[in-house]
């Protein structure tokens, strides 16, 4: 994010994002209100915010887009000013943990009861969990990552203290990779699909704190299995897809994605394969606007016809027109007579 300039707030977004913009210096006295009001607004029924209080003469000048994956959140800020603290007890919060990973600048927690600093520079993360009263200024231009997320499975593995560490681990790799690949895709998700990658942001923020990611057996393997298929699912028309391109994706290497689909008892290009078998029969199960075999094969990137109707005999034990006739046979009831079109070629 950089400084827009804007005179006036900018707010709004669609779908499941969130975005306001109070950086310009007409915003700085009253920017903190009009943040809050726009998060309570657009999130604050599933996540409000802490008891905040801005500090300082610089007011509180941010940008931030966000976006709501479940009870989690995914965000990107920018300050241009920001300094504050939590007044009161956080009860409400007090079942969050909070990700920053720093990309720029520098973002300083005071814990309390004189209990000392901990400095978070560009190049760095913390995860912590959003606990007692505490306060915290950022550097002017500061830019970081934030997610937001349920405690409830990580809060055993920090317990009151944060974990500070390098963003360039492998571990941190992968869950910034999978955060951006959330939100290029939030707003096409399920329900359903929104939940998974929810629940797989958590086992890679687990894998952060156990520092336990490893090429050989990776400890990882099931969250990293699971943020490939969400990618893959989101991507299934696409013709460059392949287990290259998601481990550069996710960055990893393609025998550690390998590794953790290996666990599955299916390869990368199994599931590839599957799931557009799998879209290709729903299609085939239509009851109008049935495409041909050959258009299926071309639209989920089968080489050709011969290949997609041999991959879907194995699949499904029919091919694509016996399972279009089968399908209409089921719509129509076998004894209304009705003549039937052959699917063509």
């Amino acid at each position: 994010m950089s400084d827009t300039g804007h005179t006036e707030p900018r707010i709004g977004g669609p779908g499941r994002n969130f975005f306001v913009d109070v950086t310009a210096p007409s915003t700085a006295r009253d920017g903190f209100d009009v943040f809050r009001r726009e998060w309570e607004s657009q999130i604050g029924e599933a996540l409000p915010l802490p008891p905040l209080e801005p500090l300082g003469s610089g007011g509180f000048r941010v940008s931030v887009r966000a976006s709501k994956v479940h009870d989690a959140v995914i965000a990107g800020l920018y300050g241009e000013s920001m300094a504050g603290g939590t007044r009161g007890a956080s009860h409400h919060l007090d079942d969050r943990v909070l990700v920053h990973v720093m990309e720029r600048g520098e973002w300083r927690f005071v814990r309390p009861r004189n209990r000392g600093e901990t400095s978070v520079p560009a190049g760095q993360f913390i995860v912590r969990h959003n606990g007692p009263p505490a306060r915290f200024e950022v550097d002017p231009r500061t830019t970081a990552k934030i997610l937001i997320l349920p405690a409830s499975q990580l809060r055993p593995l920090i317990r009151d203290r944060a974990t500070v560490g390098p963003a360039d681990s492998p571990e941190l790799r992968l869950l910034t990779a999978y955060a951006k690949a959330v939100e290029a895709t939030i707003n096409d998700l399920t329900a359903a699909g929104v939940r998974a990658a929810r629940n797989a942001l958590l086992e890679l923020v687990k894998g952060v704190l156990m520092q336990a990611f490893d090429d050989t057996e990776p400890l990882l393997a099931p969250a990293l299995a699971q943020a490939a298929r969400d990618i893959v699912d989101s991507r299934l028309t696409d013709p460059d897809l392949s287990p290259a391109a998601l481990a550069r994706e996710l960055k990893v290497s393609v025998r550690t994605l390998h590794r953790a689909f290996a666990e599955a008892e299916e390869s990368v290009a199994a599931y590839i394969r599957r799931r557009r078998l799998e879209q290709a029969r729903l299609e085939l199960a239509a009851p109008v606007g049935r495409p041909s075999v050959s258009e299926l094969a071309a639209h989920w990137q089968f080489a050709d016809s011969s290949h997609f109707i041999r991959a879907f005999k194995k699949e499904y034990g029919q091919t694509p027109a016996e399972y279009a006739r089968s399908s209409q046979d089921l719509s129509l009831g076998r004894s209304t007579g009705r003549a039937r079109r052959p699917l063509s070629r």
